[in-house]
Order: structure tokens, then C-alpha cells, then sequence
């Protein structure tokens, strides 16, 4: 899996309960294979997830590999990732809630 595929899958699973549960915005700092600035927004009404800034600024900022990206989202080894392989600043409490994303 790529990781446009990964933000189109993530895409599809954004609703408008789940941003108004979450209520944050994640950007992503990917290096490697189809890396860049990401964001995924449940913040903004309707959310959104895709390749750039994000519309607002955001709470939690995340610096992985693109292969790691891929596998949080993918593999379900998403603790384990966040804690081992990625630099994460801001929010934990609501770097925990982007788990009801997977």
C-alpha cells in the first residue's frame, strides 16, 4: 500500500460524528517513498484528509517514514509505531483518538 492510498482509505472513514468526537487536526511529516506534509482534519465541519498543509493549524504534529505511516494505518500496529518509530509533537490525549481511524 501507498501512502495516497492509505490517506484515500482514511478519507473514506472520516464522518461528520467522528470529527465532532475528536476535534483535532494531525499533520504529518512523512519521509521516504510518496512522503511530504500530510494532514488528516477532524476538526473542520466535514474533515478531510490528503496531501499538503491542513486547512487550520495543527494539533499534532508527526515525523515518521512513509513505510511507517503505512503500516500504522495498515498493519493495526498502531501503539507500537507511535511509540517506537515516530516523533510526535502536541496532543497525545488526541494522538490516541486517531486509533477510531483504523
Amino acid at each position: 500500500g501507498s501512502v495516497a492510498e492509505t490517506f484515500r482509505v482514511i478519507q473514506g472513514t472520516v464522518t461528520e460524528e467522528f470529527v465532532k468526537s475528536t476535534q483535532g487536526v494531525f499533520q504529518f511529516e512523512l519521509s521516504g517513498d510518496g512522503g511530504g506534509t500530510w494532514y488528516i482534519d477532524l476538526k473542520t465541519k466535514g474533515g478531510g484528509a490528503g496531501f499538503g498543509k491542513p486547512p487550520v493549524a495543527a494539533d499534532v504534529v508527526m515525523s515518521m517514514s512513509s513505510a511507517d505511516f503505512v503500516k500504522m494505518f495498515t498493519a493495526k500496529a498502531f501503539m507500537a509505531l507511535m511509540a517506537g518509530n515516530s516523533s510526535i509533537k502536541g496532543d497525545m490525549m488526541l494522538t490516541l483518538s486517531l486509533e477510531k481511524v483504523l
